[in-house]
């Protein structure tokens, strides 16, 4: 089975970065309760100890990649980022 990546790109003291890590945690414990579930390696960065990630994220964060492409930013839709977690994993 193939690993997939999920990564939150945030930074401390972001109120809908809070948020967007909720929603993931929340998101990732329902997909992994799936029969068959894709598996998927967790990752939060933070825009203050990455300066590429700050030049491209700035504006947008919290952003939320699989397999390093955006999925969605500032506010994360839970029902939508289930649905491309198990899509991602067919």
């Amino acid at each position: 089975m193939t690993q997939h990546r999920l990564t939150l790109v945030g930074k401390p003291g972001c109120h809908l970065c809070d948020d967007a890590r909720d929603v993931v945690a929340a998101v990732r414990e329902e997909v992994a309760a799936q029969p068959d579930a894709p598996e998927f390696a967790f990752e939060e960065l933070s825009i203050l100890d990455d300066p590429a990630l700050a030049e491209r994220y700035a504006e947008e964060i919290p952003v939320v990649l699989i397999d390093d492409d955006v999925h969605g930013y500032w506010r994360i839709d839970p029902v939508r980022l289930k649905s491309a977690l198990l899509e991602a994993g067919r």
